[in-house]
Order: C-alpha cells, then sequence, then structure tokens
C-alpha cells in the first residue's frame, strides 16, 4: 500500500440523480407558476377596479306666460300680405309657442270685452289648435286693452313660477272695458309680471274687408292708430319692452327677441354610481392560494 493513492469506493450516484430531480422541479414550476397568479390577481385587487354609471337631475325653472291677443275688427287690416294682421299674428304667436318646449303659456283675447281662450297649459298642440280657432267676430268689437291685459293678469297672479310673462299684441287705442290699461298695468306690476307690447300695423292708410247692408264686402280705407305712448308706458312700468311690428318679418323677429329675452333656467345636476369589481380578483386569488398550498404540503 506504500506508494499508492487511497481509495474509498462507493455506490454509483446515478440511481440517485435520476430518482426525483424531474418531479422535484416540476413541482416547484407549478408551486411558482401558483404563486405568481396570486400575486398578479392580488395586485388588481387592490387597484379597486370600477365602472361607473352617470346619472342627471334637471330642475327647470319654467317660465308661466300668457299671450293677449286683439282681435277687434281692425285686425282684418289687409297691411300683413299676403293676409291681414291677425293671421299674420296668430301665425308668429304659433311659431313663438313652438319654440318655448318647457313653458306654460296660455291665450287672452280681447276685443270690446275679453276671455281666456286658453289657460296656462304645456300641452302646446292644443293652444296652438285653439289658436287657429280664434277669429274676428268672436266677441263684440272694440279695442279693450285694459280688459285684455287686467284678465291675462288675473291668470297669473296665483303663478309659483319664478318668471311671469305677458306679451300684448294690439293695433289700435283702447276705447272699452271696464278696466282702465294703467290700473291693469299697476297690478302687474305688483304680481311681478313683466309685459311685453308689439303694437301692430303700418304707419298711415291701409284696406280693410268691410260687409256693407247694400253692396255686402267692400274694401273700406282706414288710418292705423296706435296708442304708443300707453304701449310703452305699461311695457317700462312692468319692466317690459314696446315694440312696433309694421309687417310679418318684423313681428317674427320681435317674438324671437322675446324669445331670447325670456330664457327658462335649466340646472343640471350630475351624479356618479360607482360599482367594485375587485372581488373578481380577489376570490380566484384565494382559490389559487389553497392550491398551491395544498400542491406543496399536501400532494407532495
Amino acid at each position: 500500500w506504500i506508494g499508492k493513492e487511497a481509495v474509498l469506493k462507493f455506490s454509483s450516484l446515478k440511481l440517485v440523480k435520476t430518482a426525483g430531480g424531474k418531479k422535484t422541479g416540476f413541482r416547484r414550476l407549478v408551486a411558482g407558476v401558483l404563486r405568481f397568479a396570486v400575486l398578479v390577481l392580488l395586485t388588481l385587487a387592490i387597484l379597486r377596479p370600477q365602472t361607473g354609471t352617470g346619472e342627471e337631475k334637471s330642475t327647470k325653472h319654467v317660465i308661466d306666460m300668457m299671450i293677449a291677443l286683439d282681435i277687434s275688427g281692425s285686425m282684418a287690416t289687409l297691411d300683413f300680405p299676403p293676409d291681414n294682421r291677425l293671421t299674420a299674428a296668430k301665425l308668429e304667436a304659433k311659431k313663438f309657442i313652438e319654440a318655448r318646449k318647457n313653458d306654460r303659456i296660455g291665450l287672452v283675447i280681447f276685443a270690446g270685452q275679453s276671455f281666456t281662450q286658453c289657460p296656462l297649459t304645456v300641452d302646446h298642440k292644443a293652444i296652438q289648435t285653439l289658436i287657429d280657432q280664434v277669429q274676428i267676430g268672436m266677441v263684440e268689437d272694440g279695442t279693450a286693452i285694459g280688459l285684455g291685459l287686467g284678465n291675462a293678469v288675473n291668470r297669473l297672479r296665483n303663478s309659483e313660477a319664478k318668471s311671469k310673462v305677458i306679451v300684448l299684441l294690439t293695433d289700435g287705442v283702447n276705447n272699452a272695458g271696464e278696466i282702465d290699461p294703467a290700473t291693469a298695468a299697476d297690478l302687474a306690476k305688483q304680481y311681478s309680471i313683466r309685459v311685453y307690447t308689439i303694437g301692430v300695423g303700418k304707419e298711415g292708410f291701409a284696406f280693410m274687408p268691410v260687409k256693407d247692408p247694400a253692396f255686402g264686402m267692400r274694401l273700406l280705407k282706414v288710418e292705423t292708430q296706435i296708442d304708443e305712448k300707453l304701449l310703452s308706458d305699461i311695457a317700462r312700468k312692468t319692466g317690459g319692452r314696446y315694440f312696433r311690428a309694421e309687417e310679418q318679418q318684423s313681428l317674427r323677429t320681435i317674438f324671437r327677441e322675446i324669445d331670447s329675452l325670456e330664457k327658462t333656467e335649466i340646472t343640471v345636476e350630475k351624479f356618479m354610481h360607482y360599482e367594485e369589481h375587485y372581488f373578481w380578483f380577489l376570490w380566484p386569488a384565494l382559490f389559487i392560494l389553497l392550491i398551491e398550498i395544498a400542491w406543496s404540503n399536501l400532494l407532495f
């Protein structure tokens, strides 16, 4: 044995290397994948994913409005081609009403007397139909401006609307009725009602159809007489404005201007409702974690 290296004999490790190496590597790989999946899902859960649904609540401060329309005989004057003053006024009033989608609107007509053709309503189709039915001769002739204005004020005095408005349209001078126009204007002011007055008719003379007992229907030349001072005073006293319309286009422009002056206020409040979705990731994470624990400690 002198001069020879010591030799230790042992059995081969080949069997040990192949006995469980592949199974151990596979087990660790699966466990690692499961743990990584748990980590990703928990991270997503902590981020608290949400979905939001919006909701809007609108508060409309509507305007209550009465139109006081003169239907005296002079409204048949043919100075608003292709028809008369009343036809033009009805057409533009209907367009005005159609544009006021949120407001309550009513109609008062007057000549020698006055009555309510339509009370305040949000049914604009109904009031437009009633305007179509308005014609000269429905009440005794005359121009009771004070009575027409007073009737409109009476329809608005108990209104709780934030804004109350009267649009008064006439082509003449007050010559009938028991209520003085100045008194009616004072009542409108007392109830915080703004009055916009419109004088209808061209300056000078125009033709008006009249029934003659002897010759039937004929054209009579008449002079336009509008009490512009009275209409201006009514508007000024109540915080409104006076307008003069000498043809249909100017009448259309006046109604558009009144529409722009009296805007309905709409307040919109937005609300968001959020729904949590973190549990979509939390519960799968816990489930996979249990699988990983069982895989690592029970199955092996």
